[in-house]
This record gives C-alpha cells, structure tokens and sequence, in this order.
C-alpha cells in the first residue's frame, strides 16, 4: 500500500474538532503543510505533552503528509509560552536533517489560536475567504495527534488509543493514552472524581465544547478533553440557556456597542462576521435583508463573544446560530460579496490573552498541568466504539455479535464511495453487541 492508502487503512481522522477523514484531507496539493499545535483551549494539554514525549515521530508524521500533498513548507504552530518543547522540535528537527523544510513558529498566546483559519493566516499570512477551508489558499492543517497517528499509520499500526486531558474540578488533572471507546465514568475516575452527583462535565474544552448528556457514553476519535465543574458553575449555567431564553435576553439587553464583533475572530481577519448585527436581527429581522442575515453562517462558534466580550451577558453566538439554523433548513447559503479578504488594521490589539480569558470564565484555580503518564496502562473490562465519530457517512461494521478480536483488528469499514473511516479493535476481547452505531467489545 502507498502512503494514501494506509492512512485510510488506519482510520484517521482529525485528532480534534471535527474528526474529518485525514485520506481525504491528504488526498490534494497544497503550498503548506501545518501542524496545528495551538491547543488553544484553556485547559487542555494534549498536544503540548506529545510534542515533547514523540517529537521524532510528530515531526515525520508531518513531513511525510507534506511530501503527500506537494507542500514545499511544513510548519508546526505552537504557543511561543511552551520554551521547552519549542526547544526539543528545534534540536529534532536538526537531528533529522529536515532543516529548511520543517520549521516551528511561534504563535501568541491568545484564543482562538487553534481556530484553523486563524492558525493559517499566523503561520502563513494568507486569509481563508469566507465560507472557506484552508486548501482554498493552498494549505493543509492537521493536528498534533494526527501526526502522530500518520506516522504509526506508516509503519501498520491503526488507530485504537487515544490521548485525552480530564481537567477541572478534580482532585488530580491527568492526561492519559486510553483505548478508544473506554467508558467516559472510567476515565473521569483515572482523575479521582467517582462521584459526579452535582457535578456536569463538558466534552471537549470550556470554550466549545458541549455539555455531555450522556456520561454513559464513549471516548471516540476526537475526544481530546473533558472538563468538570459544578453544576453550580458560572459556565455550565452559560452552557445550559437554552435558545429561547437567549433570544429574550438578547432582544431586551443588547444595546449595539458591538464589542462582539470588535474581537470576533473572523471578523478579524477581515470576514463580515457581525454578531452584533445578528443580535439586533431578532428584534428586528423585519428591516433586515436576507442576504445581512446569511452572514451568520460565517461564525465559527468558538464563543468569544458570549463567554467574554459581551459586557452585559447576553448571546451573540446563539443569535449566529439562530439564523444559520433557519437557513441551512431552508437550503440558504452564505454567498460572499468579495473573493479576497485582509486582516483589520487593530486585529493584533484585539486579540485575547488566554490568561484573561482563564479568568474571565471563572476557571483560574483549575488552571493545572495535567500531566501524561504513559506508565498508566488503563485497560477497562468493556469498550464502546462509535461508528459515527467522524465527518462523512458511518462505517459499516464488519463483525457480528460473539467474534472474537484482537486489538487492532478491522471491525468496520467505510461504504463504498462514501467519504468515511474504518474503525479498529481498542482491545482483545469478544463482540457483545452492535447498537445504535456503536460496537460493544468485552474484554476476554
């Protein structure tokens, strides 16, 4: 098999965010290949510990998918705070003789700067259009993870372990290499938090991620972090409004200084991203024209606006979501008035610190290194994997119910001429049942 071909084999698929299938993502020719190493989430420590612990193989997991693509750059972004592993990258770069075609730039340590967009325009100083992706100005972004499991991917080793920070209130932040599909009540315990009762857990970072529902659920492909709070948290309150409620208060609060749009992110890099003008939209969506409203579908959701720039509280982002709902349902699409954007003349005075940030959400005291132990080896008794944790249609399981499987043996695969990923055994055990997407393996 080609390089292409076992990436697919391993079932990559983006370590963070979306869980895009890496083959497809590779499967293209850009200028630049970058390593988005920003972990720009609070909290979260994933990416900044695998890039010291598996520098070697992180930088030829990312020069290997640049050779893939065509890039004559690979550029690794990481936070210009993290001295010690910017260091380590630097030294193994030269070691590997990859001077000049691998280099690590420094990004500022603000939020979003993991935002792809905004990494590209960082590492790149080329702007995605609106309603863009990064190839569209000749670059490919991965993860740091993704790197990683490209390189394994090279020498036959699939993906079945996952690296995941348990933050927050916990009496031991920890960051740990589990199987995929380990129960999440598992992985919480590994921190020390058993009991839950009065407590919500976010599945992903404060800023984006969501309130998990289901605490009986799985970690997938993508689950990077999962963060505790009191249910009594100002976040998790934030976290819990629910759209009518936001849409009251954004009718009867907001009063235009439009702050939301000052520091929004891709307005910023000169998107017409204005979440002000959609707050003021649903109050009087009347005497404002289709095409002003469409403009929500600009929003990259990373919650700036509500978490920290709204100084009286209410929902921009909701408001952004409110009206993307309603048109995607409706087959309304966003099309941009111009081909080519630039930055805003005060974007780098605008952009947020992620310490005010920190302790703009009430999280400071949590704040902690998680560090990664790969002395622990986790292994649960019963693993749940979903066939559906990625962008495209759901793998095809391949098993029945009583099969006996090792680790690393294919269980799903994806549909003929469907953009998906294949999904592997996390450990040796026997299929119990196949439900709902997800298969359930116990361990022999």
């Amino acid at each position: 098999m080609n390089m292409l071909e076992k990436v697919k084999a391993a079932g990559i698929i983006g370590a963070g965010g979306a869980g895009f299938p890496t083959h497809m993502k590779l499967n293209s020719q850009s200028d630049y290949i970058l390593l988005n190493g920003a972990e720009c989430e609070p909290l979260l420590r994933v990416d900044q510990q695998l890039m010291e612990i598996y520098p070697e193989k992180i930088i030829m997991g990312l020069f290997i998918a640049g050779q893939q693509v065509g890039a004559g750059e690979a550029i690794i972004g990481i936070k210009n705070k993290h001295r010690k592993v910017i260091s380590i990258l630097q030294n193994k770069i030269k070691e590997l003789d990859l001077i000049g075609k691998v280099v690590v730039k420094e990004l500022p340590d603000v939020y979003p700067a993991g935002d792809e967009q905004v990494l590209v325009y960082e590492l790149t100083g080329r702007v995605v259009p609106e309603m863009g992706i990064p190839l569209n100005v000749g670059c490919v972004v991965i993860n740091t993870e993704t790197a990683l499991n490209i390189f394994n991917a090279v020498n036959n080793e699939p993906v079945t372990m996952k690296y995941v920070t348990v933050a927050g209130d916990v009496p031991k932040p920890i960051t740990v290499k589990v199987p995929i599909g380990t129960p999440i009540k598992e992985l919480i315990a590994l921190s020390g938090r058993e009991n839950l009762d009065n407590y919500e857990v976010i599945d992903g970072g404060p800023m984006m991620g969501p309130l998990m529902n289901n605490r009986d659920g799985y970690v997938t492909k993508k689950t990077k972090g999962v963060v505790v709070l009191k249910d009594e948290h100002s976040l998790i309150k934030r976290k819990k409004k629910a759209m009518r409620a936001a849409a009251t208060l954004n009718k009867s609060a907001c009063e235009q200084c439009s702050l939301c749009t000052d520091l929004c992110p891709r307005h910023l890099l000169g998107h017409s991203t204005s979440p002000h003008k959609m707050v003021r939209a649903m109050s009087f969506s009347k005497m404002t024209s289709d095409s002003d409203l469409t403009v929500a579908q600009t929003c990259c959701q990373c919650n700036l606006c509500e978490y920290y720039s709204c100084p009286a509280g209410i929902n921009p982002k909701m408001a952004n979501v409110y009206f993307m709902t309603k048109q995607r349902a409706n087959g309304i699409k966003h099309v941009p008035q111009k081909n080519e954007f630039s930055p805003r003349n005060l974007r780098e005075y605008r952009m947020v610190p992620s310490s005010r940030l920190i302790a703009r959400l009430e999280i400071k005291e949590y704040d902690k290194k998680a560090p990664l132990d790969e002395n622990i080896d986790y292994s649960p008794e019963t693993v749940g994997i979903s066939l559906i944790s990625h962008v495209g249609a759901g793998a095809i399981p391949i098993v029945a119910p009583q099969a006996k499987v090792k680790k690393g043996d294919l269980i799903a695969k994806i549909p003929e001429e469907k953009l998906g990923a294949s999904y592997h055994s996390s450990i040796d055990g026997t299929v119990e049942s196949i439900d709902n997407d997800i298969i359930i393996i116990r361990r022999d």
